[in-house]
């Protein structure tokens, strides 16, 4: 049986990116992401903003581009998938959960104004080499229907006979 582990976010990049080299030589970068939400409360009819913080990182190829066009505030989209784990609170001694996101593909979005620099191309980035979906062509509009005649068995005939 087959599985998915998939996530997506459309989010605003809350800080700058972290990048760090391993001892092997693969570049690593963090990022926070900040997603909203927005829902009327039914008492008081405030509109209420819900914001969500995701840990995101970015390994190889894929972790040097977000270390060089990701700035803070910039809109992002993310595909990847979730990694759990734990670890113990120095301070506390109280073991923690953590849920980061493994980014696989990396968009950024808005126009080049939204981009702290000139060299922005605002393309999609991906680790891995996605299949390239087709992306559907535009239909043309049929052609008018022909003016009615009447019905004879030559009028479909050219009159422009070579014999």
């Amino acid at each position: 049986m087959a599985s998915v582990n998939k996530v997506i976010l459309v989010g605003n990049c809350g800080r700058d990116p972290e990048i760090r080299y391993l001892p092997s030589g693969q570049a690593v970068a963090n990022v926070s992401v900040a997603t909203s939400s927005r829902r009327k409360d039914k008492n008081s009819g405030e509109t209420i903003e819900d914001t969500q913080w995701h840990r995101v990182t970015f390994y190889d190829r894929l972790a040097e581009i977000a270390g060089e066009y990701l700035k803070k505030g910039n809109p992002i989209y993310v595909e990847g998938r979730l990694k759990y784990g734990t670890y113990v609170d120095k301070a506390t001694g109280v073991e923690k959960n953590t849920v980061d996101i493994i980014a696989t593909e990396m968009q950024l979005l808005g126009g080049r104004e939204t981009r702290s620099d000139d060299g922005g191309t605002g393309g999609g980035y991906s680790r891995p080499a996605p299949a390239s979906r087709p992306v559907p062509a535009a239909r043309p509009a049929p052609a008018p229907a022909p003016a009615a005649r009447p019905a004879s068995g030559f009028d479909d005939m050219d009159d422009d006979i070579p014999f």
